[in-house]
């Protein structure tokens, strides 16, 4: 093993003992573990890249028998065994279900879905894959009428995703969701603020430390006043306004509220209209985060984590959290969540952004069994940079690199988000 090899193989042994604060998951704490190999392998990841290399949208069915859905991924697999997603359930495999080959394929079904059967059901496993990720805290995505009862919110940290409450506010699913919650039948701007008052008031009395939301590309937050956004609740043509009216009164809430407010910006929902469940949505490079600065200058005390889709976006981020004070970079989501881009972002990161200023990643998963090998994928990736851009080139001791992975992975998370 070189000098090199030897360095970035230590880092990332040091860096794995961290213990991890996962800030983004859409995990469900009721039922935070997989149950079957279909719960792992019906990840949007997979079944999306499986439908990229020829297996059919129907066989993909909620009618087809979860056995056969896994069986039909796997005989795909092959096809895209060279991507880091393969990796993730490769890792899995191992780690959790005693693989020992270096390849899965089709004729390892019938095993590896008896192995998910016997460990999935152990009556400690959630506490086991939660040792052995090394994760202490993970944080949800909560509707705004989640109750919010039932689980240890310490371990499992609410986060109101408000995505419904701004862009689809005039559904009367939505609307009805919103009154059950808060009792009140909003018909006006002062309605909707005595409504929303209730939401932040309930989730952050159940141990909310943020709120979250997903944006589209040319979406641009602005004030609205009260008799605007009034006009816009009563008219389904005002979607725009009512859009940004409500997105703008979040703003103040979490300003209010002391709630970091996570913004998650460039998705294009539904691009590809005939991809798979969650396999349809793009980014788009129209955005830009220029469309945030009226934001970002309004509510100096509120703290924007910022996400974004894709990679070449992400001199622009760099730039934001360079200059605003509230901006912090956030994570690699999505379809950056791939480590050559990985790589490329966060020494730009690394090199540009204060290092109180970055939580370094998240795992976006919805079953806990994700967070081990996501985050493996990520400490590699990490290690390589403090080992080459930190250790040989500045001179850094192994400590102090491994002292800035710890503000990346945990330190930063617990005190942008006032956890205790």
């Amino acid at each position: 093993m070189t000098d090199l090899a030897s360095l970035e193989h230590d880092l990332e042994a040091a860096v794995e003992s961290i213990l991890l604060i996962d800030p983004h998951s859409h995990i469900n704490p009721l039922s935070p573990t997989a149950k079957s190999l279909d719960d792992l392998l019906g990840y949007h990841y997979f079944t999306e890249l499986a439908h990229s290399v020829g297996m059919s949208r129907d066989a993909l069915g909620p009618e087809i028998p979860p056995k056969e859905v896994v069986r039909g991924v796997l005989r795909h697999m092959e096809r895209f065994d060279n991507t880091v997603q393969y990796s993730w359930f490769l890792h899995i495999a191992r780690e959790f279900l005693g693989f020992t080959r270096q390849r899965i394929g089709e004729a390892d079904c019938d095993a590896l879905w008896e192995a998910a059967e016997r460990v999935f059901s152990r009556p400690d496993w959630e506490d086991e894959v939660l040792r052995r990720s090394n994760v202490e805290r993970i944080f949800l995505t909560n509707d705004f009428d989640d109750p919010l009862v039932g689980f240890d919110t310490r371990r499992y940290v609410p986060c109101l995703r408000t995505d419904d409450l701004v862009f689809h506010l005039d559904k009367p699913t939505v609307g009805s969701r919103l009154a059950e919650a808060t009792g009140i039948e909003v018909g006006d701007a002062y309605g909707l603020r005595r409504a929303i008052g209730k939401l932040f008031e309930h989730f952050v009395s159940h141990g909310a430390k943020a709120c979250a939301i997903s944006l589209p590309p040319r979406f641009a937050p602005m004030p609205v006043s009260p008799d605007a956004l009034t006009a816009a609740l009563r008219d389904p043509d005002q979607s725009a306004v009512r859009a940004m009216g409500t997105f703008w009164m979040l703003a103040e809430f979490c300003r209010d509220f002391r709630l970091p407010f996570d913004l998650m910006i460039g998705v294009n929902r539904g691009v590809y209209r005939q991809g798979v469940y969650q396999g349809q949505d793009l980014f788009d490079q129209r955005t830009s985060l220029i469309l945030y600065a009226d934001l970002f200058n309004g509510f100096p005390e509120v703290t924007f984590c910022v996400s974004i889709l894709n990679s070449a976006q992400s001199q622009e981020l760099v730039a934001y959290a360079w200059i605003f004070p509230n901006v912090v970079t956030s994570g690699h989501w999505w379809y950056a969540n791939v480590p050559a881009y990985i790589e490329t972002d966060l020494r730009a990161r690394l090199q540009a952004v204060p290092k109180t200023k970055q939580v370094g990643y998240y795992s976006d998963a919805y079953k806990l069994e994700f967070i081990l090998p996501k985050y493996a994928m990520y400490r590699r990736v990490l290690a390589r940079c403090l080992a080459r851009d930190f250790v040989i080139e500045r001179g850094w001791s192994e400590s102090e690199a491994v002292d800035l992975a710890r503000l990346l992975l945990r330190d930063n998370a617990r005190r942008i988000f006032h956890l205790d």
